[in-house]
């Protein structure tokens, strides 16, 4: 059955769960397929409902198919309401740019679909499950509904949802993929079988960057371990050229250490103007990245992130030994989830990102600040 997985990277502990079920003949009705985003959960999930209907794996169908209900975040329509449709009250253009979306799903499963303000998973979506299941496909022996980012439906899609759960109909089968299983009631877990899906190793995330992203070999080996697993965080990066923005974090760094604050504010000054909140995320984590790296050379613990700066390390823990980077880490922690989450202003974020920077070898400052 291996090569019924062919395309599919990592996983194998998943994939191995699912062939159980295949085999014994006894597939539950409800899966929810936990894990980070980037992974492949959808990919998986779109496969295996051609798996159990003996159907070979389709070329460019994988989420249009009969087969197959893809259900997915979607922002709200003018005027619409309840009972209207998903997909009912939008434009002609934003109707096509969703179907674009899942036509780019379809031809590269490790897509991550792009639609503004496409926050939330509608009651509206869930109550097209009984339009779906109503059709007539007797060549088929199982359906699918796969609910994708599922901890996105909002209190009444998933009572919606639970209805459906307590009495599946015969030959459906729902499938939830989610990053953040808690934000699913604990009804709608209780009824499903529960798989954890592991994060990609770096040799994974080179194949699928190269093989259905097309990027070169050499951008695919620097960017892999800066991903923690997701091969969506991986393309993102290359997509705000991460190369220049490392090369700006290092930089930035030697001015901000050496306590040359005018140098490390006009590194900074780039991303201040173009006000980029991907370049300025992927920035404060590779600002964090090399701070971890200086306890993982100092601990002599596990890879570096900036392997290629040994003697950069080498030269900064001989200096600087006893200095503790763990409050900088901490508190720049609290800078990226401020930036993510919050309306502070960028200029306020950049300031403190140079203050936590240059209190690491200068620890009274936070002593002179308070």
């Amino acid at each position: 059955m291996t090569q019924l997985w062919d395309g599919i990277y990592g996983q194998n502990s998943a994939k191995k769960s699912l062939e159980s079920f295949i085999n014994s003949k006894n597939i539950p009705q409800a899966i929810i397929f936990n894990g980070s985003d980037g992974i492949g959960k959808d990919f998986i999930a779109s496969r295996f409902s051609f798996i159990i209907n003996g159907l070979l794996k389709p070329q460019h169908e994988l989420f249009t198919s009969s087969v197959l209900k893809y259900i997915i975040p979607l922002p709200t329509g003018k005027n619409e309401t309840s009972s209207d449709g998903p997909l009912d009250k939008f434009t002609n253009t934003e109707y096509e740019a969703i179907i674009s979306e899942i036509e780019k799903k379809n031809h590269n499963p490790y897509y991550s679909i792009q639609i503004p303000k496409a926050n939330v998973i509608k009651i509206n979506s869930i109550r097209e499950i009984n339009k779906f299941v109503s059709l007539n496909y007797s060549e088929l022996k199982y359906r699918v509904i796969l609910i994708s980012s599922a901890h996105l439906m909002n209190e009444e899609a998933q009572n919606a949802l639970l209805k459906n759960l307590e009495e599946p109909p015969e030959g459906i089968i729902f499938i939830l993929t989610t990053s953040n299983l808690v934000k699913l009631k604990e009804t709608i877990r209780s009824r499903c079988w529960i798989l954890d899906f592991e994060p990609l190793d770096e040799n994974d995330i080179a194949e699928v960057l190269k093989n259905y992203y097309n990027v070169d070999a050499h951008s695919a080996e620097e960017v892999k371990k800066f991903a923690l697993g997701s091969a969506t965080t991986a393309f993102n990066y290359l997509q705000n050229d991460f190369e220049f923005i490392k090369e700006k974090v290092i930089v930035f760094l030697r001015n901000a250490l050496g306590g040359k604050f005018h140098s490390a504010q006009k590194e900074l000054s780039i991303l201040s103007k173009n006000n980029s909140e991907n370049s300025v995320e992927i920035f404060l984590k590779l600002v964090l990245f090399w701070l971890q790296d200086v306890e993982r050379h100092r601990k002599k613990s596990g890879e570096l992130f900036f392997e290629g700066f040994t003697e950069t390390f080498e030269k900064f823990n001989s200096r600087f030994s006893d200095y503790n980077v763990n409050p900088a880490i901490s508190a720049i922690e609290n800078l990226l989830h401020l930036y993510l989450n919050t309306n502070i202003n960028l200029n306020v974020i950049l300031f403190n990102l140079i203050f936590e920077i240059n209190s690491v070898i200068n620890p009274h400052l936070k002593e002179e600040a308070f």
